[in-house]
């Protein structure tokens, strides 16, 4: 943290000398699209400086840089530099004329290059509130709705970033999806015409949490994260929200242990499972609860859930046993199985996968020809806006204010000179 405090600082100081007091900063890792790796490529638009006298990167150079038992390596031009830790890349001047592109994706601000893990490089983009938030709109919702359903979701995502300025934020569905400089002109105008504009509750930022369909009925956090209730996120139905039925299909036996030739020396390799997104979704579970090496899933034997429903009728328990074979790094084969049993759905959700089992607003799940079928309503948790729903808002007529007060009753709309934090 104080590694980040610094670069804040020095950025502040050098891209807005003057600037800096009045605006507000985000601090993003970029993980979403680089992922965890020990090289990428990046490319200069525009005049850009560091800290270290003997870096002197050039416009429009491919440069490769790749990390390695802690060190930093950056080949490019005919020239190679190396740093022990970590260097900034800051621009002359802040606008959209300088950009950092990194593996094709372009960047405005400043970007510190780290170390994660030994081996992995971790960019952390820095840059103003407001165009923060032109790379994250367009990436949450569709740019052709309407304006105010625009408006609507930039208040919803602004709110969201100032309340969690001080969190080691990412470019990830974990906080907000952050795409850098992929902006576009409709989401950028509803940007603008909310500038500082954020959502209040008693005088204090909320959440403004938001998903993109609540199946029709709207939820309280406290069933979804726990913690107190708060009332602006009340349990209603919801008669703007498209409902967006879903179901999937899940066999109970994926690989049947009597057919497989033991003889064969290439068995394992010749194995396929029946539902392959659900199965690739659950051996990367199974991997994360202590099972490492490749997994091949047999069946699952047990899927259902309990009769307890929260008041917005969204399901909170149930029960899942799978059964596995597990081969090790050293090619022993093992059986494993794992059972949860009356748990919290929010444990059983993870192992589908949340673009399958997309939300805990459930009709039904049933069980017939070898097959568990789950039907549904909404995609995700449900709490706050809906963005489909704000959607149809705005295609009605109602206007961004409408929209955040319908979704957030009882909140002001206010700006960050306004309000207490």
């Amino acid at each position: 943290m104080k590694k980040m405090i610094f670069f804040t600082f020095i950025v502040s100081v050098f891209m807005f000398p003057q600037a800096s007091k009045a605006e507000e900063w985000v601090t993003v890792r970029l993980v979403n699209y680089i992922g965890d790796t020990s090289k990428l490529t990046f490319q200069l638009v525009g005049d850009y400086f560091t800290l270290d006298p003997t870096l002197q990167l050039k416009e429009g150079v491919n440069y490769k840089l790749k990390v390695k038992n802690g060190e930093i390596t950056i080949n490019g031009a005919g020239e190679v530099y190396e740093f022990k830790s970590s260097f900034a890349l800051i621009p002359r001047s802040y606008n959209e004329n300088h950009q950092i592109i990194i593996n094709d994706r372009p960047y405005l601000g400043a970007v510190e290059f780290t170390i994660e893990d030994t081996d992995h490089i971790r960019p952390v983009n820095q840059l103003p509130l407001e165009d923060y938030l032109k790379g994250v709109v367009p990436l949450e919702v569709f740019p052709s709705w309407d304006i105010e359903a625009l408006k609507a979701q930039s208040l919803a995502a602004r709110t969201y970033a100032v309340s969690h300025l001080n969190d080691n934020m990412d470019d990830t569905t974990f906080y907000q999806v952050y795409g850098g400089y992929a902006w576009n002109p409709r989401t950028t105008k509803a940007v603008e015409e909310t500038k500082d504009e954020v959502i209040t509750y008693g005088n204090k930022l909320i959440d403004a949490f938001y998903s993109a369909s609540n199946g029709g009925v709207t939820e309280n956090n406290v069933n979804v994260w726990g913690g107190q209730a708060m009332s602006f996120y009340p349990v209603k139905t919801d008669p703007y929200d498209p409902i967006h039925p879903w179901y999937y299909n899940l066999h109970r036996t994926q690989v049947d242990l009597n057919t497989i030739n033991w003889a064969n020396e290439n068995w394992w390799d010749s194995l396929r499972e029946k539902d392959g997104a659900i199965i690739s979704s659950m051996k990367k579970w199974i991997n994360r609860q202590g099972y490492p090496g490749d997994i091949i899933i047999l069946s699952i034997p047990t899927f259902e859930l309990s009769n307890k429903q929260f008041s917005s009728k969204r399901s909170m328990k149930g029960s899942i046993e799978v059964e596995f074979l597990q081969r090790l790094y050293d090619g022993t084969v093992l059986f494993g199985n794992i059972s949860l049993n009356d748990v919290n759905l929010n444990r059983i959700r993870p192992m589908i996968g949340g673009s399958v089992f997309k939300s805990y607003l459930i009709d039904s799940l049933t069980f017939t020809n070898e097959k568990y079928t789950m039907k549904g309503r909404g995609y995700g948790h449900g709490v706050g806006m809906s963005q489909w729903g704000a959607s149809r808002m705005g295609e009605s007529g109602k206007t961004y204010k409408e929209i955040i007060q319908f979704y957030f009753p009882g909140t002001n709309i206010t700006t960050f000179s306004t309000y207490k934090k």
